[in-house]
């Protein structure tokens, strides 16, 4: 056996050359990010709340330039997608699953972030899932105050 023919190891130092120069670029593009982000008030100030790191207070601020277009933050937690369709009736209401309209890769980010918040707690919630994204709603709601208001977040005592 010789070893690797010799198209086979051109072709990967090709790839590896082009991986090398993705990785080069990319972190070019998380350097401007990061200078942007700490010139932004408003993600510093998203940074704040709980759940929401550097890059989903990027992503947040990138995508909403003005939080006051929404009337509340139910308003923006609907229109990402993280509040429960409505299947009402006969003056009974139903609340179903997510809607999941809007940026799915923001609902994804505030999903991921309110996981990590709540794997810190001490509860154990017997549907995780559904806390989870109830969390989530209430971190867009948070994060749409901030943004809309121009505060900085204050947590609030738990009991």
């Amino acid at each position: 056996m010789t070893g690797c023919p010799e198209l086979a190891r051109q072709t990967l130092l090709l790839i590896a050359d082009l991986i090398s120069g993705l990785s080069q670029q990319i972190r070019k593009i998380e350097i401007e990010l990061m200078k942007w982000h700490r010139a932004d008030a408003v993600c510093q100030r998203l940074e704040t709340i709980p759940g929401i790191g550097f890059i989903t207070a990027t992503a947040l601020a990138a995508t909403v330039n003005n939080a006051r277009a929404f009337r509340s933050g139910r308003q923006f937690s609907a229109w990402l997608g993280l509040v429960p369709k409505q299947h009402s009736s006969g003056g009974k209401e139903r609340l179903g699953a997510i809607s999941k309209t809007g940026d799915l890769y923001l609902r994804h980010l505030l999903v991921v972030g309110a996981t990590a918040v709540l794997r810190y707690t001490k509860r154990k919630a017997t549907k995780v899932r559904l806390v989870t994204v109830a969390l989530a709603n209430k971190i867009v709601r948070i994060a749409w105050a901030v943004m809309a208001r121009g505060e900085t977040y204050r947590a609030t005592a738990t009991a």
